[in-house]
């Protein structure tokens, strides 16, 4: 498996109240997995700790072979940008960057995922054309002139680049339509396999199901409990 949680817990402190118990959950290389669950089940925090923005207070959070339990955050956060691709749901794009440059930010943060890529440039504008952003001038152009949907994509482009062993995404369709949803679905997916790309993605929408190789419902994987302030 790509992801192996087992045993995991983990609390917020402060006033939130909130903590996530987790026995056990795998995902395999490869399989592209839909997590939904109501409003405050979890998924956020579930999604921090796979990629490693916040560590286990007890048990094993494993993702492409490393326990991420076992590292201080500065390695965490080295370890991210080197092999996850995020997708944030307001997609989170510099929007004094060009087009271009969004997409090569993450090459530009991590040395050992420039290494996989030959040619960064034309990497990224080889992944733009794929997801539909190929008129002339669009890599060159301010990502603050930029659609929703062209952000997303964007955003896709930026997750995908250098070859990322796991793609998180959350809630990336939300402000779509139903057309746009699966186009967009379409080509992130086409990416991800041609280079072997594992995909989680978050949503409330169960309907986008027969996309994926699985759901997964969080209250059936994980329990809330309220702590203490």
């Amino acid at each position: 498996p790509i992801i192996a949680l087992s045993n995991v817990r983990f609390a917020w402190s402060g006033g939130r109240g909130f903590g996530l118990e987790i026995a056990d959950f795998t995902i395999d290389a490869g399989e592209r997995v839909l997590l939904v669950g109501p409003s405050g089940s979890g998924k956020s925090t579930l999604l921090a700790l796979l990629a490693g923005i916040i560590a286990p207070g007890s048990g094993s959070v494993q993702v492409s072979g490393v326990q991420l339990e076992h590292m201080g955050g500065p390695a965490r956060d080295r370890f991210r940008a080197a092999h996850l691709g995020v997708i944030f749901q307001q997609f989170n794009l510099l929007p004094y960057l060009s087009v271009r440059d969004n997409v090569l930010l993450p090459l530009r943060l991590s040395s050992e995922r420039r290494k996989r890529v030959a040619e960064p440039e034309a990497e990224a504008d080889r992944l733009l054309r794929a997801l539909g952003l190929s008129e002339a001038g669009m890599a060159s152009q301010s990502a603050a002139t930029l659609s929703t949907g062209q952000q997303q994509r964007v955003a896709a482009a930026r997750a995908l680049i250098g070859n990322p062993a796991l793609i998180i995404a959350d809630e990336p369709t939300s402000a779509l339509d139903r057309d746009r949803q699966h186009d967009f679905l379409n080509l992130l997916f086409a990416q991800a396999e041609q280079s072997g790309t594992t995909v989680i993605m978050v949503s409330h929408d169960e309907s986008l199901a027969s996309r994926f190789t699985r759901m997964v419902r969080l209250p059936d994987i994980a329990q809330i409990s309220q702590v203490a302030a």
